[in-house]
């Protein structure tokens, strides 16, 4: 049972932080060669890490064991860490997250002035 909860914690653990990890360095990356200058400074990237390792790492760690887990098969010897569906599911997230960030980056102040500007004709 411990086994089992140990592997779950471990795959969750690195679906997490390959998600973040690749947003990161497309963010970091991208931004660098369109705009000549990171959007995230190397303080800041080390604040991201910081962040998300404590948030994973607590994650790992205090999830305990139920009875269900002994329900499933155990995983086979060959069984890859990272499966079919947790690869859709990290690059899924990271396309979500890209997108979000990618519109805040260079279409953000244009959106914040438009908001700002119906909120002043509504007289908000």
């Amino acid at each position: 049972m411990w086994g089992r909860n140990v592997y779950d914690s471990i795959s969750k653990f690195l679906q997490f932080q390959l998600t973040v990890n690749i947003v990161a360095v497309i963010v970091a990356f991208t931004g660098a060669c369109i705009t000549q200058d990171s959007p995230l400074k190397a303080v800041q990237m080390l604040w991201v890490n910081l962040i998300m390792d404590t948030f994973a790492s607590l994650a790992l760690a205090t999830e305990p064991p139920t009875e269900a887990l002994l329900l499933r098969k155990p995983y086979g010897r060959n069984k890859p860490l990272i499966s079919r569906t947790m690869m859709k599911n990290i690059l899924g997230h990271a396309v979500y997250q890209l997108t979000l960030i990618f519109t805040l980056l260079f279409v953000g102040e244009e959106l914040g002035q438009a908001h700002c500007s119906a909120h002043k004709q509504l007289g908000c």
